[in-house]
Formats: structure tokens, sequence, C-alpha cells
């Protein structure tokens, strides 16, 4: 996906317009969707790492995001048809071992441990994969074993010297779906998250040479293009049933190239001039939210805001227009946001704060996704600093899916509190329950003065989010203070009232 790709193409596109937006990041929301991408595919230094340390580094960028404010990590778990946990489908990446097919030693699961350590942080776990992609080069080649060699009938090699599924046979698509259904089946993820790669970046003069499964597939269709999209939708519509029927609360998410259609194409695109999703990669995203296949939708915004060609500006606006109903959140370059100053006020160093802004602004934007959480956890540029102190100056609760379940969940019981020194320790108990939709995934606690008005809508007041059923206040404010417990259940629908206790 990322490696800023969609930096280098932008320097072949035309010219666009910039918008204003106000100075300051408007105050922090309650609800807000805010994620990290941690990518594996070129990450060498895992593969140099033993488990230990490489556990000891992921923990570290944890650590930092929480802080930071993030509430939801995106982890890359399949970049090319392999798998970064222990998979009877699909051989291990390479990019854990440092060879492909070959488990790290001593065996480990890194999806397990990202989900554990997460969740234990209150915060979501996305499995990311990437659907077509097999190999990273024109010298990669797939694992010994690999369902590449069982079935080559399903694969072609394209002139950037990669290999893919062929996403016109309805056995790569059965095939994808499997891989995930396997890892729902086995894993309590949060969401299965998919990027940009679809049929592969164009590279200039060559076709993708599925002339045969045209021949075999495209009756009816008079046009290629219109084909290989319903193709891609098709995979899109087969995974959101399979996800549906398997476990309904797990949801699907999609970060596309950050244009869909140029104006000039499309009286319905943006007004920008740049490389298009929906013909060079055969990704109809729109549509994908107005069918309800899809909960939430990321694309790429890796632009400046003044850019001539892709103007973020141009395209925060744009995409507001697309959620249909669905989330809808912006994904944005660390570099690229502190590499640019303010276009509105020069003397603001970077685009950070208004990009934030402008689309706070927007009714149908929930948050924003950090490309890659490594640069905010490395703080480049301030980064990180501006985050916490300017723009998620309180913690966030990632917004409800009330699509898939609107229900609240029951209240926690047995709510206790107990001064010790400077600490303040919680204890409380789970309410229990069959429905898997209300069962309680983390607990929200909050802390009012005493006299203070209990409002839960105060995100201000949130002071952690946690799946355990305990919770210490290390150097706890002295005096009179009121906790409230909430729980939030898989869709993030939180329960009505809290549970109330009282602290001298």
């Amino acid at each position: 996906m990322k490696l800023l790709k969609t930096l280098a193409l932008a320097a072949m596109l035309g010219c666009g317009i910039a918008a204003g937006a106000q100075t300051q990041a408007t105050a922090t929301p309650k609800h807000e969707f805010r994620g990290a991408w941690l990518h594996i595919i070129g990450q060498s230094q895992f593969a140099k790492m033993t488990p230990a340390e490489t556990r000891a580094y992921l923990t570290k960028q944890l650590d930092e995001l929480k802080q930071t404010g993030v509430n939801a990590i995106i982890w890359q778990v399949r970049p090319q048809a392999d798998a970064a946990y222990a998979s009877q489908l699909e051989p291990w990446s390479r990019w854990i071992s440092g060879k492909a097919g070959v488990a790290p030693s001593p065996v480990w699961d890194p999806l397990q441990f990202m989900i554990d350590e997460s969740h234990k942080r209150g915060m979501e776990l996305h499995a990311w994969i990437n659907p077509y992609r097999v190999t990273s080069g024109k010298d990669d080649e797939p694992a010994k074993g690999h369902v590449y060699y069982q079935h080559p009938e399903w694969f072609l090699k394209y002139a950037d010297g990669k290999i893919y599924f062929d996403p016109a046979l309805p056995e790569s698509r059965d095939f994808i779906c499997k891989v995930v259904k396997d890892i729902m089946t086995r894993y309590d993820v949060d969401a299965i998250h998919m990027d940009d790669y679809f049929y592969p970046y164009p590279v200039t003069g060559k076709e993708f040479p599925d002339t045969a499964s045209w021949k075999k597939y495209g009756a009816g269709w008079t046009s290629k293009g219109d084909w290989r999209r319903h193709n891609v939708d098709m995979l899109i519509d087969q995974l959101h049933n399979v996800m549906q029927s398997t476990k309904p609360w797990v949801r699907l998410g999609i970060s596309p190239f950050g244009i869909w259609r140029n104006k000039a194409s499309d009286v319905n695109g943006s007004d920008t001039r740049g490389l298009q999703c929906y013909d060079a990669l055969y990704a109809d995203c729109p549509a994908w939210t107005r069918a309800g296949w899809v909960d939430y939708m990321v694309p790429q915004l890796y632009w400046q805001l003044e850019h001539k060609a892709a103007s973020d500006s141009v395209l925060i606006n744009w995409w507001n227009t697309q959620a249909n109903g669905r989330h809808m959140y912006y994904g944005y370059a660390v570099r690229n946001c502190m590499d640019y100053a303010d276009t509105q006020n020069p003397a603001v160093a970077s685009q950070l704060e208004r990009k934030v802004a402008m689309s706070r602004e927007l009714p149908n934007v929930h948050g924003a996704v950090w490309w890659p959480g490594y640069d905010v956890v490395r703080n480049y540029k301030g980064a990180k600093a501006s985050l916490v102190s300017k723009i998620m100056t309180a913690k966030a609760i990632v917004p409800a899916y009330t699509w898939l379940d609107s229900i609240a969940p029951a209240e926690v019981t047995a709510l206790t509190a107990k001064r010790a020194g400077k600490s303040v320790r919680l204890s409380w108990k789970a309410p229990v329950t069959s429905d898997p939709m209300q069962q309680a995934h983390f607990f929200v606690v909050y802390r009012f003065k005493a006299g203070e008005s209990v409002d839960l809508n105060n995100a201000k007041a949130i002071v952690d989010i946690t799946s355990a059923t305990a919770y210490t206040a290390v150097n706890a404010p002295r005096g009179r203070y009121t906790y409230v417990v909430t729980v939030l259940d898989r869709c993030n629908n939180e329960s009505a009232h809290g549970t109330q206790v009282a602290v001298k």
C-alpha cells in the first residue's frame, strides 16, 4: 500500500484547488476513530530480531500509540498471500522470520500477540490483508508448499514482475474468503482491513494478462474495465457475506487510493487530475458503501492541502459525500502532514492540525488513520507531540457500528473503589449475556469531581478504556470524586448510564 507511492504518482498529475479551514482543531470529540497502520512488508528489522526483541519492539509501539490517543491498530498480517500468524492455508511471511515459509524460532504468533496486547490497552485490532498480491518483486518466489504450486492456473504474472491471484476466477475469490474466515474463526479480531491493491498499479503500456479469463468469463460485457470492476465487486460482496455469517460484529474496512475519479472523467468525480482507482485499479469504492458491503472506508489522502493535481482540501470534502451511511475515516501520511506548512497560516510549520480540523467539521467523517504508526511513535517533526497536546487531548471511543447492532449492553455490577496512598483501585463484574453482540468488549472509566455533573458526553472525564475488570488510578487526585464505569459491546455501543462509585 503505502510506501508513499501516492506521492510519486502525484508528480504525474495536473492542477487543483485548495480550501481553507479553521486554524485550530475543533474540540476533541468523544466518539472518534484514531487508527495507526503498522506494516510488516519492507520492515526488515523483524527478521533480524529475536522473537523476544520483536515483542518488546511492538510493545513499545503499542504503549506509545495508546499514550498518543490511538484507539485502533491496523496490523498487517497478510502482505503477499502469506501469514504473520500460524496458518494451515498459507506459509509464514518472510517479513517475520526472514525466509518465506519458515516459522520464527522459537515459534510465536504475532497476530495473537498483537490482539492480546492491543485489547489489553483498550485498543481495537484490525487484521490488514492484501487480497491478490503473491510476490513483492520479480526476484521473489512463493514459498514451498504455497497454493501457487498446487493451482498455478489461479495466478497471473504482470509486467511489474509480481504474481497475483487472477481476480476473475471464482476459485481466487473462494480461497481469499477461506483465508479471511480462517482468521476470523481462530482469532478475536475486530475487523478485516484491505488496502489499495486490487488489480495492480498499471505499468505504462502493459495490459494485465487476463485475456483467457476475459474470454471465459466476459460474456455479456462490452467493456473489460466494467468486467474487471465487477470481478472486484464480487470479491467484496462475497467477503461481506462470509464475514456476516461467521462473526457479524467483525467489520470490513477498505483503504482505497485517494482519487476515485477525476471530474474530467466523471461529473461525480473530484476536482483533481491524477491516477483514478476506478479506472486503474478497477475499484469502485463508493459503490461498496452504497451497497452496504463495507463498514468503513479510509481513503489515502497523502497529498498536501494545496497540491496542484490532488489537493487534500478538495479530497477531504469530496470523500465526505461518499460515506453512504457507513463510517468514513481519512488516512493521513505523517510525513506529508509535517513536511508542509499550513496554507492559511504559514507560521504554523505543519498541516496536521488543519487537516484534522477540516475533517472534524464534516458530518460524515468519523476519524483518521496515521501512516505509518511508526512515524507517530518516533515523533517525526513533532507529530506525536502535536497530536497529544493539540489534537487528541482527551481519550476517544471508536464510533458505534449501529447498522450491525444498535442495542446498548447491560451495565457492570459489583463496582467497588478503594483508595491506597496515592492510588485508587476500582474493580467490577462484567454483565453476563449469551448474546455475543452484547458481550462486554471494553470498559470506559470516567472520573468527576464532587459536585460536578456526571456527564458521560464529556470526553475529558475519560481516564481509561480497558478490557480488564479492574483499573488502578495511579497518582489519583485527592478529595471526593465519583468514578463511573460503562460497558462497550462488540460494535462499540455504550451502556446507557454507567455504574457509579464515590471515593473520598
